[in-house]
């Protein structure tokens, strides 16, 4: 199979986040097990859905990484101009949800196995396969704490989001949560006899504005846009109806930090003004959704100067978005983000990837077995 044969596959599984995924998690272990390719399915606590881990070369040998996830998001825009699970193809470009984010990735690396699989590598090459990482890079821990056992601890790890085939060096950190009041409700005329959710929610609303001020003065980090850390109010949601004094609000809140600064840490003010509505009667839960670290590779590290020659261009200092990178890292892995694709077609009707991006990123794999052969 070339790798738009495989593409196709991989696009064809409606591998959503949240969803079980043995489907696409199995049909990958049958494609590599053809190729004499070490793999281990590794089930996540949920009991539905497995990170997959695979080896090309030695285990015992420090080596190189290939991050990607198995998941997408939800596809069910009307927008779409042909069904998002069936590959499309119109000259150069390939549609289809994940088609850039990132099966894309998929598809080319195990498009590169036959041909890395029949060097005798001295180094090994690895593919570290996530679940649910649109969910907030879910799955990925679960993989990490697992390598130990599973090979050397490596010498880098490329994760293949898209990047226009450019490694980027740093990325910021994020940490989002929902915030739950909790009041009494009543008929709206005797507001003296209820608790309105609504209304107390807009005092932590209040303070999250306050705060995404407050970091626009700094610190800063120049490398990225905007260069400091940012903080917002993404969903908020309460009462039923004008005349009924709404009882539950939620506000679900996001933070994203530059290296140096905890993500989590940024959403601490507003936690302790929605606990502080608990002294007017009111119930409040703070559940946290998703956190990953921000990613800060040196721009002398030895995995920086290795993409620089597989990809013939100097990695960029920064983008906005973040990946599993900054998890990596923080498991004391170096880590650099490096794919096919654009990251603006990603999360949208008709998503697409170009071929030539595909065929690009099959050839750095390929470039990359050649420097692990002995």
């Amino acid at each position: 199979m070339d790798v738009l044969d495989i593409l196709d596959r991989l696009v064809a599984f409606p591998s959503v986040a949240g969803k079980p995924n043995g489907d696409i998690a199995s049909w990958i272990e049958a494609h590599l097990a053809e190729h004499g390719t070490q793999v281990t399915l590794l089930p996540g606590p949920e009991g539905d859905r497995s990170n997959l881990f695979a080896t090309i070369g030695p285990a015992d040998v420090p080596g190189y990484v290939l991050s990607g996830h198995m998941d997408v998001v939800p596809a069910g825009e009307a927008q779409w101009s042909s069904s998002p699970f069936a590959l499309r193809r119109d000259g150069e470009r390939l549609y289809g949800r994940g088609t850039t984010d990132m099966k894309g990735f998929l598809a080319a690396a195990l498009a590169a196995v036959p041909h890395v699989a029949g060097m005798r590598l001295a180094r090994p090459i690895h593919l570290a396969f996530s679940y649910d990482e649109e969910m907030g890079c879910r799955g990925v821990p679960h993989l990490i704490a697992r390598l130990p056992e599973l090979c050397a601890k490596p010498l880098g790890v490329i994760v293949g989001e898209p990047s226009g085939m450019r490694a980027v060096r740093c990325h910021k950190g994020k940490a989002a949560a929902r915030v739950t009041m909790r009041g009494r409700t009543g008929h709206s005329s005797r507001p003296d006899l209820g608790l309105n959710a609504v209304h107390a929610m807009t005092d932590v609303l209040s303070a999250t504005v306050s705060e995404s001020e407050r970091l626009t003065h700094g610190p800063f980090d120049p490398a990225f846009e905007p260069a400091y850390s940012s903080l917002q109010a993404g969903v908020i949601a309460g009462g039923q109806s004008v005349n009924i004094i709404p009882d539950t609000c939620t506000l679900d809140l996001e933070a994203r930090a530059i290296p140096g600064v905890d993500p989590a840490g940024l959403l601490a003010p507003v936690k302790a003004r929605a606990e502080a509505c608990a002294s007017e009667g009111f119930q409040i839960e703070w559940t946290p959704i998703s956190a990953y670290p921000a990613l800060s590779l040196p721009h002398d590290a030895a995995l920086a100067a290795l993409l620089r020659e597989l990809t013939g261009e100097a990695p960029l200092a920064a983008v906005s978005y973040g990946t599993e990178a900054g998890l990596y890292q923080a498991a004391g892995f170096d880590a650099i983000i490096c794919g096919p694709g654009d990251i603006g077609r990603a999360h949208k009707p008709d998503e697409y990837i170009l071929a030539s991006e595909l065929a690009a990123c099959q050839r750095m794999i390929e470039a990359l077995g050649t420097r692990c052969a002995v």
